[in-house]
């Protein structure tokens, strides 16, 4: 009886004990979000120190809840911090180990910013973390072992960093791993066997490090394994066999000391059996002996074309020796001069413009004419030339394409009144680009490239030059030839003048501003740089297809006839690696780069589709900075939210929509989703 009384009461208690237990739960949530949010205030504080990338980043606001706070954070179902993307934001500080206290985070994507320093253990404490993008910063220090622990990881993207040390073997316990990229950073010893123990893995770049010793016979049996980049390391010893099953897929280039004759370029081992691990016979060193040592200081003197005698003795190399420090120091004199001389040119040349204003074409061609100077003597590599001839020039194209005159150094730092700050008209980390006029009274804008951006390998240099060479078309900015200094160490491409700038300068004008674009300006704009992408990706006779990789509103140029022209095809075949990879990080930062870059690696057509979609975004916008706003403003129709408000509404709806359409299909998230540029045309309404 007494059990059946309290029944009702209990009945009576129990809604409070639910509200009490909803309250709990609650206050439970609340301070888990606080902590959160504490977190994230930390993160923002070491990430952003100067606090202009991450000003959405406030301590009123919720992570998780709608308006525009926190830019780049979303949460899960259950209300946690679930994926953090900050790519490309400009950060410059340091990953926090504030990290640690967001435990539900799945994917963090702070690649190519310019953090700095270690990467913290306790990320390893994060059980749920799937994908950790670090690539394409200034990182240092070792791979801290803790990331082992990160049994849910999929993506580890830490290339192009200076990371140093050697690699954790306890990565080898990462069983989902799929992409490991480690490449360009400055890591040591040898690659841990343990890296075959990843059953998931697809792709493993260990390209550009330092490391040493035999690749391990377990990467072979890796069963996923698609990709493996060895390359630009100290690598020897033979190569498993195994890894002939990738193909294309392995790149070992850069290991002088690796052998297998399975495989192309790589020299015979010089034992015998098969290799799959088995170390090679250790090599002799190679330390010079004595007998060699005297051997070798036995100078040949007398040659001739039937032979050498032997007989020299010390004191002839001692002589010769004396008398190339003696030719060393005079050439070192005679540069010192003929740099003194060329400074003071320049200078005249500047100190006549300030003076007397902008020269004539008349005044330029008349001074060019007359400047010979003895003292200009520049060498000139005829491997350097495109043309059949062979000359000590370089190369001037006619219009159709065809080697026609040659340009020499002394026409190009004539046009350009010897390089002059005057003629300046933009600088980036490998190049300098100066407005110039040429004896025939043509402008004409002179790249100027440091020899140490180019591409190492001059046939690799040629052979990026002919394909320049090739590309023809009315949307292109047209290469008129090529001319390369070896006493300056650079080498200069004369492009046409454009003379109405990039369409960057017409974007976040003030109203009322003559700049502002209209729209019909805009629209024949999107049209042209959609055939010259077109044209680009196209197979025609003597020109292969051609991805851009860093197409932007600063490489869409205007003419005279306010025609567009893209500049910068196939740049990237003349530079070197690390040159071309910085590019992409500011393409990055400025939100040309596809989402699949960073897990491929690899630029394609669809990479270049997705580049267009963006500048076709600004295009309509007016604006370098496309926000969610509008984006949303292009998916729901909104036009009036999405077309520059400075028109005035003196647009066509219809064209805009259809643009809108275009720019969203090419920004999808999936490569394949993205149209290629020739069905892009066909929704333009346009053709080659």
């Amino acid at each position: 009886m007494a059990s059946r009384r309290s029944l009702p009461r209990l009945l009576l208690h129990l809604p409070l004990l639910l509200l009490s237990a909803a309250a709990a739960a609650a206050a439970e949530a609340s301070s888990a979000r606080s902590a959160e949010v504490d977190a994230l205030m930390e993160l923002k504080a070491a990430l952003d120190p100067s606090g202009r990338a991450l000003a959405s980043w406030a301590r009123g606001g919720d992570p998780c809840g709608r308006g525009d706070y926190f830019e780049g954070v979303s949460c899960d179902a259950r209300g946690r911090v679930a994926a953090i993307a900050l790519q490309g934001k400009g950060l410059a500080g340091t990953v926090p180990p504030a990290l640690a206290m967001l435990p539900g985070l799945t994917g963090l994507y702070l690649h190519y910013n310019d953090l700095r320093g270690d990467i913290p253990r306790e990320l390893g404490g994060l059980p749920d973390l799937a994908e950790l993008y670090l690539g394409v910063n200034n990182l240092s220090g070792p791979i801290p072992v803790e990331l082992g622990r990160l049994r849910s990881l999929q993506v580890l993207q830490l290339g192009y960093n200076q990371l140093s040390g050697s690699i954790p073997t306890q990565l080898g316990q990462l069983k989902k791993l799929t992409v490991l990229a480690l490449q360009s950073n400055q890591l040591t010893g040898a690659i841990p066997a343990s890296l075959g123990d990843l059953p998931a893995l697809t792709r493993l770049d260990l390209s550009s490090n330092q490391l040493f010793g035999s690749i391990p016979s377990k990467l072979a049996e890796i069963p996923q394994l698609l990709t493996l980049d060895l390359r630009n390391n100290t690598l020897s010893g033979s190569v498993p066999s195994g890894l002939e099953k990738l193909h294309e897929g392995f790149h070992y280039e850069n290991n002088s000391e690796l052998c297998g004759a399975q495989f192309d370029s790589l020299k015979a081992c010089p034992y015998d059996g098969n290799d799959d691990g088995k170390m090679p016979h250790k090599p002799e060193s190679t330390s010079v002996k004595p007998q060699q040592i005297q051997k070798t200081a036995d100078l040949n003197r007398n040659c001739d074309t039937g032979g050498c005698s032997r007989s020299s003795t010390l004191s002839a190399g001692a002589v010769i020796a004396g008398t190339i420090i003696i030719v060393a120091g005079a050439a070192a004199c005679g540069l010192s001069v003929f740099s003194w001389h060329r400074r003071q040119k320049q200078k005249v040349g500047s100190s006549v413009e300030h003076l007397e204003g902008q020269i004539s074409l008349d005044q330029s061609k008349e001074t060019c004419q007359r400047s010979a100077s003895s003292l200009i003597n520049v060498e000139y590599s005829s491997g350097w030339d495109t043309s059949s001839e062979g000359s000590q020039h370089g190369v001037r194209l006619s219009s159709e394409g065809s080697p026609s005159a040659r340009f020499n150094l002394e026409e190009v730092e004539c046009a350009t009144q010897y390089f002059s700050d005057v003629n300046l008209l933009g600088k980036s980390n490998f190049a300098a680009t100066y407005k110039g006029i040429m004896r025939d009274g043509s402008v004409v804008a002179v790249k100027s490239i440091n020899k140490s951006s180019c591409k190492s390998e001059e046939a690799d240099f040629l052979k990026g030059l002919r394909m320049l060479t090739s590309l023809r078309h009315e949307n292109l900015v047209g290469l008129r030839g090529f001319c390369r200094s070896r006493a300056r160490g650079e080498c200069f491409l004369v492009y046409e003048f454009m003379a109405n700038g990039s369409l960057s300068q017409y974007l976040d004008v003030k109203e009322g501003d003559a700049t502002v674009l209209d729209w019909a300006t805009r629209v024949s704009i999107i049209k042209g740089i959609a055939k010259g992408i077109d044209y680009l990706h196209s197979s025609k006779p003597h020109k292969p297809p051609l991805v851009h990789q860093s197409i932007s509103t600063d490489k869409v140029l205007i003419d005279h006839l306010f025609t567009p022209r893209l500049a910068g095809a196939g740049l990237h075949k003349l530079l070197a690696d690390d040159v071309v990879f910085s590019s992409l990080k500011d393409s990055a930062a400025m939100g040309y780069l596809s989402p699949e870059y960073t897990t491929t690696g690899r630029s394609t057509d669809k990479s270049d589709v997705y580049a267009f979609g963006v500048v076709v975004l600004q295009a309509l916008t007016g604006r370098r900075a496309v926000s969610s706003h509008l984006r949303l403003g292009a998916e729901s129709g909104r036009l009036d939210d999405l077309v520059d408000p400075r028109l005035g509404g003196r647009f066509s709806r219809a064209e805009a929509a259809k643009l809108a359409g275009v720019a969203l299909l090419c920004t999808a998230e999936a490569p394949a989703q993205r149209p290629a540029m020739a069905a892009v045309l066909q929704q333009l309404g346009t053709s080659q």
